[in-house]
């Protein structure tokens, strides 16, 4: 009878470490640990953790959304453990706990305004695009590279000044210096 651990960040810039410290803490003898998006369904350690749990044991998490962002997903995963006989807890609500009635409701209601935040911020997300695109705005940065920057770096390159030198004098990168170059020559080939 084992308490294992999940910890899950979405992005590289973020640390699971405080995760992986309650979760010690709180008793787990193995922790899985992830940087992904928690809607990704190709979540490799949440599949070797899932493996890994038998009988008897406890899936431990510091939060729910941490295991899924879905009330589909959650129920998906909780019934996969049910049906191994694993128990699952999330440390931030000690109401969800898989092995009481009452546990399992909280679980449920939690998911579910879970998914039903989830809905709002991507449709005012939508919103937010429409009303940029309506307004003339896409995506992305503004343009840096005015098409008078760009003429200085073709007429520079057409001299034989090196990707970098002309990058260092026009404050851009390498990158960007060939970027602009090859744009010019697309456009060039399409005339």
């Amino acid at each position: 009878m084992a308490i294992i651990g999940y910890a899950r960040v979405s992005s590289v810039g973020q640390d699971h470490a405080g995760q992986v410290e309650r979760l010690n803490a709180a008793g787990a003898t193995k922790i899985f640990q992830e940087k992904r998006s928690g809607v990704d369904r190709e979540r490799e350690e949440l599949k070797s953790c899932l493996d890994y749990a038998r009988e008897g044991d406890t899936l431990l998490v510091t939060k729910l959304d941490r295991l899924a962002r879905s009330a589909a997903d959650l129920y998906a995963i909780v019934h996969m453990l049910e049906g191994k006989g694993v128990a699952f807890k999330v440390l931030d609500d000690a109401a969800v706990d898989t092995t009481s009635r009452t546990g399992k409701l909280v679980m449920g209601i939690l998911a579910l305004i879970a998914e039903f935040e989830t809905a709002i911020r991507r449709e005012r997300q939508m919103e937010g695009i429409a009303r940029a695109k309506a307004e003339g705005r896409t995506g992305g940065r503004p343009k840096s590279v005015t098409d008078e920057i760009a003429r200085g770096i073709e007429a520079r390159r057409a001299s034989g000044e090196t990707f970098r030198s002309i990058a260092k004098s026009v404050g851009f990168s390498v990158a960007t210096v060939q970027n602009v170059l090859k744009s010019a020559a697309k456009a060039e080939a399409a005339e």
